[in-house]
């Protein structure tokens, strides 16, 4: 085998905390059950760019069980887990390049070397494998069947590839899937979010104003639950209609350069570049804490804030959090997990339970790609909506929860434009 990995002595750890994460995994391990009977993913050779995780090892132990050969890579430098990367190479013959903290060279060298192997699938987690492939290998695009998209990010550079005329072969935006992004988004970036700023500061939220940038699902997520643990919340925004959805919501929204002013705590999840920047941090309190739970570390300006701070203003005070002193008042500004996605850098990222629905997404699309090749053209499409609709389907049925059906009076009633007021 081929890989390039931490330390293969942690197999064993990992295989427990994998192990553990499949228990809150029903969904996904009801598709691994099928699969594994019908192998419907043979002849598939996928190359999955996506944080290494106990819940993605799941993921590509359900692909490979459904007859795909399968390579992983890490979707960021800090979102490995060295143990389950090990188990992986390990327990599960899957071919892993992936070290937690890798630089920016090992990082790509990774992905090309997944590349290298030639693979006729992409699935991927903020686009890089698949930006990389079009940039770097055209050559190669011929050989795609096609590919899936895991984040928000992705699917944003995805559409404007797309739109531009350069998406070489069809990706599905797992992301837009319902019970991805009502779910995972919401509710696992609000918890993962708030746990990873937590373990690396050990901040008291209760009585500080957190400011969040950004009220898409990942930031309403982010807003719940800070207010939940006693924050006072402040959102900002560039859109007006999420905008006003946060006040309704109940949260005071504000300009960034006044959120600047009063913040404690920052945390970035919009998607887009320098969403804090310098005129922001000339403005901060001494003691402010930012993190970024967006995809890339661009959201905060960190070489703006490193300029700012001079030679000898930077040290690391806790592990994962640097100290940034600014201005002649030396004022200390806190950067957790060097501004990269904060809930994978300093925790562990999004329970199990709630990735269950999204990695299930990922399964059943590649299946539905399978089914179809050859069939699509060269561009993004949806998760189709009786996919979503089983995932939640099975989702509930995992839960023990139980819906009502309709009746046939109430279907035919559904079904007609005859009837009206009466």
């Amino acid at each position: 085998m081929d890989f390039d990995i931490a330390d293969i002595g942690l197999a064993e750890l990992g295989k427990q905390r994998v192990d553990w994460a499949e228990s809150s995994m029903d969904v996904l391990r009801s598709i691994k059950d099928r699969f594994e009977k019908e192998k419907p993913l043979s002849g598939l050779k996928i190359a999955a760019c996506l944080h290494i995780t106990t819940e993605t090892a799941n993921l590509l132990k359900t692909l490979k069980a459904g007859g795909a050969e399968v390579r992983a890579c890490a979707s960021n430098p800090l979102s490995t887990q060295d143990d389950v990367a090990a188990t992986l190479v390990e327990h599960e013959g899957i071919e892993t390049f992936a070290i937690k903290g890798e630089d920016s060279q090992t990082y790509y060298s990774h992905i090309d070397t997944v590349l290298d192997w030639h693979p006729n699938v992409t699935m991927d987690d903020g686009c890089d494998v698949v930006s990389r492939l079009h940039a770097n290998r055209p050559d190669q695009l011929k050989e795609m069947v096609a590919g899936t998209e895991e984040t928000t990010t992705g699917v944003i550079r995805l559409r404007a590839m797309e739109a531009a005329g350069a998406l070489g072969y069809p990706v599905v935006a797992v992301n837009d899937a319902n019970t991805k992004h009502m779910f995972d988004n919401k509710y696992g970036t609000g918890q993962s979010t708030l746990d990873g700023i937590i373990r690396a500061t050990n901040v008291l939220l209760a009585g500080k104003v957190v400011v969040v940038a950004g009220y898409g699902y990942c930031g309403k997520g982010v807003a719940s639950r800070a207010r939940g643990m006693g924050a006072q919340v402040v959102v900002t925004e560039i859109d007006p209609l999420p905008a006003l959805e946060a006040v309704m919501d109940g949260f005071r929204v504000l300009p960034m350069h006044e959120a600047a002013l009063e913040g404690d705590i920052f945390i970035t999840v919009t998607g887009n570049r320098d969403v804090l920047r310098e005129e922001h941090f000339r403005l901060m309190k001494s003691g402010a804490i930012l993190a970024n739970s967006g995809h890339f570390d661009i959201e905060i300006d960190i070489p703006a804030l490193t300029e700012l701070a001079g030679s000898g203003g930077k040290r690391q005070v806790r592990p994962m959090v640097d100290e940034f002193l600014v201005g002649e008042e030396s004022r200390a500004i806190m950067v957790v997990a060097e501004g990269r996605l904060v809930n994978l850098g300093a925790a562990e990222g999004h329970p199990a339970s709630v990735m269950d629905m999204s990695f299930a997404n990922q399964a059943l699309s590649v299946e539905w790609l399978a089914l179809n090749k050859g069939k699509l053209e060269p561009k993004v499409y949806d998760v189709p909506k009786e996919i979503d609709e089983e995932v939640a389907r099975l989702k509930l049925s995992s839960m023990g929860v139980e819906i009502d059906t309709l009746t046939q009076a109430q279907r035919e009633y559904l079904e007609s434009w005859t009837v009206g007021t009466n």
